[in-house]
């Protein structure tokens, strides 16, 4: 599989990214491997965790999701096969969250066991702390950088201002500098990305993984009426969120490329993101292998210019 580079950072990436916030969650340790397995199997050679993936789950505390990666790199091997990206920022609990120099470097301790390696080849702010000083955040991902911890970093969930402040202070101060972005970004939710960080990541050479690329799984097509949204944990914000007249335009124009391709509407739906200027690669989970086994079909599919437009008018 063809990779592309991801921004300036030196890594190079498949057009899909493996999202491992399932993993533990609903899909089990032994369905998580076979995920890991066909992703690989498949071409695919990054995969997007975090420290705080499943903390949502009642009993969880976590760190589930690292640990399964963890545990199937040490049964597999291979390591320099595979980019991990993963993250720290976001609230594990009271104790634990935020963009502080002290709590970062004691945080990639945890991420570091948990996956079992030495090094996290892209390291993220899962989202952005008002309350830190942005070069004390850079701070310390240089001590991480130069102890060889963390290869690059990247940012997640950042507003345009505070990207771009955080770039000038690597600049001003001689700091590595976010190379990568993590943004909510799919063909339903496009307006904020659109407005000011895709120009300024396609300014500053900034590689661009957005999450939710199927819209919590709304853009499968598996939510299409209200009954629909008994068929998974995630239905009720689904459908909250796009079960309107916006959402199921869009279905019907993944429906008419998907027919006209003999393609899913979620193979097409990320084959879009894939196909946009300045965007690196989706992120998308699956909980069984077959599932991502159609999913990485997509990097595959082929848009012409009527298939585009089409979906961009759809989700415009």
């Amino acid at each position: 599989m063809q990779t592309r580079p991801l921004g300036n950072s030196g890594l190079q990436i498949a057009p899909l990214v493996l999202g491992g916030n399932v993993f533990g969650w609903t899909a089990d340790e032994k369905t998580s491997f076979q995920v890991l397995d066909a992703f690989v199997a498949g071409g695919g050679n990054t995969i997007d965790t975090a420290d705080g993936y499943s903390v949502w789950v009642p009993g969880h505390v976590g760190g589930e999701s690292e640990t399964i990666i963890g545990k199937w790199l040490r049964q597999r091997g291979g390591r320099d096969q595979v980019v991990i990206a993963t993250k720290v920022g976001w609230e594990v609990n009271a104790e634990n969250k935020g963009l502080a120099k002290d709590y970062i470097l004691r945080a990639v301790e945890g991420s570091l066991k948990r996956l079992q390696t030495d090094y996290i080849d892209l390291y993220q702010s899962h989202k952005d702390d008002p309350t830190v000083p942005v070069a004390e955040t850079l701070e310390a991902y240089a001590q991480l950088v130069q102890q060889g911890k963390v290869r690059v970093i990247g940012a997640s969930n950042f507003t345009a201002a505070r990207l771009r402040e955080s770039l000038e202070a690597s600049q001003k101060h001689g700091l590595p500098r976010y190379e990568s972005l993590q943004p909510l970004y799919n063909l339903y939710d496009r307006a904020e990305f659109e407005r000011e960080l895709l120009p300024l990541c396609r300014e500053q050479n900034i590689g661009v993984i957005p999450y939710y690329g199927l819209a919590a799984g709304f853009l499968t097509g598996k939510y299409r009426s209200e009954a629909d949204l008994q068929k998974s944990a995630r239905g009720g914000g689904v459908g909250q969120k796009y079960l309107n007249e916006k959402g199921l335009s869009i279905l019907a124009a993944l429906d008419t490329v998907g027919g006209r391709l003999g393609a899913t509407p979620a193979q097409v739906a990320l084959a879009w993101v894939m196909a946009q200027p300045g965007l690196t690669a989706p992120i998308a989970s699956a909980t069984s292998a077959e599932q991502l086994t159609e999913l990485l079909k997509a990097t595959e599919l082929k848009l012409g210019a009527e298939d585009l437009d089409l979906l961009s008018r759809a989700g415009g």
